[in-house]
């Protein structure tokens, strides 16, 4: 016996819990809405997000600064071009440092191609880059003799395996989830905005509105409406009789 009114009880909750998201619709400014949407479509059309672009230039900076730190070294080793010569044309893996900066140009190109060329939403080729360089710089530890050469057997290989987790970090945590929750944004407004165009179609124009003639306290229903149709009539031609009857209604 009380199936009926439980039912009637939740369909009510279910349409009151409803009203608050109408309502929320009923409240957004389509201004507002198409300014937020046109900026994001500017942003859409300018190529690259801001956070990539940061991303781009920092991928830059890793390969200008193990550049530097490369020919520092081979300056400290005595002079340019005699060590070039011995690292480059005599390479030797146990000694010299021009595969490490081989392995910077070589993460500077895959992810310049990646993420700023291609613009690739996905870590796989970050991720490749930084397995890379990881495994490359451990085994050079290991099987090398680069710590009996100076501070710059300490500093080269462990700058380049800090940049390649920062750019990990950075397009993992930065990059991508950024770029996702703008997308987002950029949906919701743009669903916002159809559902304001349909429940706010235009201006109305005083002819669409219609205002109700007040109703008179201590009157009739039934005398109400005859005196209503007096006034509608009012205008039109009447016989005698109907004047007659107007004449009794006014009295």
């Amino acid at each position: 016996m009380n199936r009926v009114p439980g039912d009637a009880e939740n369909a009510h909750s279910s349409h009151v819990e409803s009203c608050p998201s109408l309502r929320d619709v009923h409240s957004i400014n389509p201004a507002q809405l198409m300014a937020r949407i046109e900026s994001y479509e500017g942003r859409e059309k300018k190529g690259i997000s801001d956070v990539r672009r940061t991303f781009c230039l920092f991928v830059t900076f890793d390969l200008l600064f193990i550049t530097l730190l490369w020919i520092i070294e081979l300056n400290v080793k005595g002079g340019i071009e005699t060590t070039l010569e011995k690292e480059v044309l005599q390479y030797d893996y146990s000694s010299s440092y021009f595969d490490i900066f081989l392995l910077a140009v070589f993460r500077f190109k895959v992810l310049i191609l990646a993420y700023a060329m291609c613009r690739l939403r996905h870590w796989w080729a970050i991720a490749f880059t930084t397995a890379v360089t990881s495994a490359f710089l451990l085994a050079k530890v290991i099987i090398s003799q680069l710590f009996s050469q100076g501070a710059f057997g300490y500093v080269l290989p462990i700058i380049s395996f800090i940049l390649a987790w920062i750019e990990t970090w950075f397009l993992d945590f930065k990059v991508l989830p950024q770029e996702a929750e703008e997308e987002n944004r950029f949906l919701i407004a743009q669903d916002a905005s159809e559902r304001a165009a349909l429940l706010h179609p235009g201006v109305l124009s005083d002819g669409q509105f219609y205002s109700p003639p007040e109703s008179v306290a201590g009157v009739d229903p039934f005398t109400f409406n005859i005196r209503l149709g007096c006034q509608v009539g009012g205008s039109k031609r009447k016989t005698s009789l109907e004047r007659d009857f107007f004449s009794f209604c006014t009295i």
